[in-house]
């Protein structure tokens, strides 16, 4: 039986390196691409995986290159952001050639407009979909699925991101940077997702402790918003980000530094689920956000590869492709942080 062929688009980025490494550590076969060929060979030549490794240039405004690509591989990882610029064209040609695809992606109008735009022809095609398997919404998605199993009529969920020593990539700073500058955002509330001006406004979350209460910014700009009500029925969603992500004068100005001081990071994802009965919590601690993302879309990527993700193509949010509290569990087991449910330990 053949081996699959697992793609890595932005391969050469500092998450498309842990990606590829976490693959090859499961001995996966990878093909590297993007649109620097050199980047691309230097990358292999420094995995050093022999012929487990191969190349190939794909820009994102090459259509045809792009088709290629999608059409060997059996699951794409799209690491390369910001996805506001190459989102759209890498998910469209995944959805065109029949591959599985999942993204890194934190923008909410792109993981919208994959649903928007994919899922009929990803449903024709078999391919299935997950944007926003990573750090930002995807663990923020499947722990408020974990968190909000068995709860009848939930009102409120809130999502915060408490994160220290978040030193930011170029992909991820013109992310930050295109998010804090939008004026249309999209919310949650009454039920039904909104597009507008939205006030941002400084708010306290009480993370529990040791961490304890952290001043906060919100709305954050996140995909939970767009993924979490697909498997949840909740009336409103608020997602929040500690102001401390943002507060060292290193956070913006860390391009080129080297992936041990990257790594440096704490993090608690914590969500509070308010139903009929009270509210119920849990949340997510551990060290290093970019590995934590990383190892979440391979473990994805490996499921639907192996047949052991959704049983139904199209497009899909993290916590409806996968049973949320068992994938998070795995991830914890894989050491990306310690997950810890209210009731549950």
């Amino acid at each position: 039986m053949t081996k699959p062929l697992f793609a890595i688009y932005g391969a050469y980025g500092h998450t498309g390196r842990l990606v590829a490494s976490e693959l090859l550590a499961r001995g996966a076969e990878v093909l590297l691409t993007g649109r620097d060929a050199e980047a691309l060979r230097t990358l292999a030549a420094e995995l050093d995986a022999g012929q487990r490794v191969s190349t190939r240039t794909a820009a994102v405004d090459d259509a045809p290159a792009l088709r290629e690509v999608m059409t060997d591989a059996d699951v794409l990882i799209q690491c390369a952001g910001p996805f506001a610029v190459t989102g759209a064209p890498v998910a469209a040609a995944a959805a065109e050639a029949g591959c599985h695809y999942i993204d890194h992606a934190l923008e909410p109008h792109h993981v919208k407009g994959v649903f928007d735009t994919a899922q009929a022809t990803a449903e024709r095609t078999g391919a299935v979909m997950i944007p926003a398997l990573s750090f930002y919404g995807g663990l923020g998605d499947l722990l408020a699925g974990a968190v909000s199993e068995g709860i009848a009529g939930i009102d409120r969920i809130v999502v915060a991101y408490a994160v220290n020593g978040w030193r930011l990539t170029t992909g991820a700073k013109n992310t930050a940077t295109h998010l804090f500058a939008e004026t249309e955002r999209l919310t949650f509330s009454d039920g039904a997702l909104h597009a507008g001006y939205v006030e941002p406004r400084n708010a306290v979350f009480p993370f529990p402790p040791p961490l304890g209460p952290r001043s906060m910014i919100a709305p954050f700009p996140s995909s939970e918003v767009v993924t979490v009500p697909r498997h949840v029925p909740a009336r409103a969603i608020d997602l929040m980000l500690s102001t401390s992500a943002f507060e060292a004068a290193e956070a913006f100005d860390s391009e080129h530094i080297g992936a041990v001081e990257r790594a440096e990071t704490d993090f608690t994802i914590a969500v509070q689920v308010m139903g009929e009965g009270g509210s119920v919590a849990g949340q997510l601690t551990g060290h290093d956000l970019w590995r934590a993302g990383a190892l979440a879309s391979v473990e994805g990527a490996v499921r639907i590869a192996e047949g052991r993700g959704p049983t139904k193509a199209g497009v899909l949010a993290p916590g409806e492709a996968f049973p949320a509290e068992p994938f998070l569990r795995e991830l914890e087991r894989q050491g990306a942080f310690t997950l810890t449910l209210s009731g549950k330990g």
